[in-house]
């Protein structure tokens, strides 16, 4: 069974986020460390839970610049097959729908493939449309915010979670599901893992390679501004009894904060 997951790299979910000066884009300057989408990391671990127990093989596949390739090794540490880089000028101002391209593209190039896996978003631009884009362009069905995969012949039963429940659906393959924070916990890359890492196949793509010109990718949305969101008020401690601060809570509630 081939599965292809979508792995993106995005800044360290411990990094201390700064605009440009564009105020269109964060500033990478101030980036430390990149690291893996953690919800990719998720549809990383079940794949290969997959192909241990049907077998077969674990393809990443990301988008971006020469850095994107360290999001690609460590995919490959924790166990993953092989790996497809696309790399172009062009896809640097790329949009979902570009990524969802340039990605659809690439995974045309492997063949015959069972199962797409991405994560639910990608924790850098917080889209979640790349999983729904690409089912439209493989013209694959789709399932989203899966918490539990079970594969069966021909068919993949997920569920997924909704608001205060989760659905049970089956899905013919192949089909692009996306993964959400519950589907599993994602393994450690071992020192042997990694080591072997250096050796699995990466290729490199460019659009050129994948049948594409630039004007495929060309962004059909653009940032006009991002903004920091404003600094919270410090804490207030209500103070008396218990009554008193209920009396108090409820008063604060009503005439400042406005939501009562």
């Amino acid at each position: 069974m081939k599965t292809v997951v979508c792995v993106e790299q995005v800044p360290d979910t411990e990094t201390r986020v700064r605009i440009a000066a564009s105020g269109t884009a964060i500033s990478e300057a101030d980036v430390q460390s990149w690291i893996p989408s953690p919800y990719d990391e998720f549809a990383i671990e079940e794949a290969l839970r997959i192909r241990e127990a049907k077998g077969g093989e674990v393809v990443l596949v990301t988008v971006g610049p020469e850095r994107a390739q360290a999001a690609l090794r460590t995919g490959l540490a924790m166990g993953a097959d092989s790996a497809v880089h696309v790399k172009d000028a062009a896809l640097e101002t790329a949009d979902p729908l570009g990524i969802a391209r340039a990605l659809a593209a690439a995974i045309r190039t492997l063949g015959a493939v069972d199962l797409v896996l991405c994560g639910q978003q990608g924790v850098g631009g917080d889209h979640s449309q790349v999983p729904g884009m690409l089912a439209e362009l493989l013209d694959l069905p789709q399932v989203t915010v899966a918490v539990k995969i079970a594969i069966g012949e021909g068919e993949a039963a997920v569920e997924r979670e909704i608001e205060g429940a989760r659905e049970s659906w089956t899905t013919s393959l192949p089909a692009v599901i996306s993964a959400q924070k519950g589907l599993n916990e994602p393994r450690y890359a071992s020192l042997k893992g990694i080591m072997a890492a250096k050796k699995k196949p990466l290729q490199v793509l460019d659009l050129k390679a994948l049948g594409l010109d630039p004007g495929a990718v060309a962004a059909g949305a653009r940032v006009v501004r991002l903004e920091l969101p404003p600094p919270r008020p410090p804490v207030r401690m209500v103070e008396g009894d218990p009554a008193t601060q209920a009396k108090e809570l409820v008063r604060l509630l009503h005439e400042e904060a406005k939501v009562i």
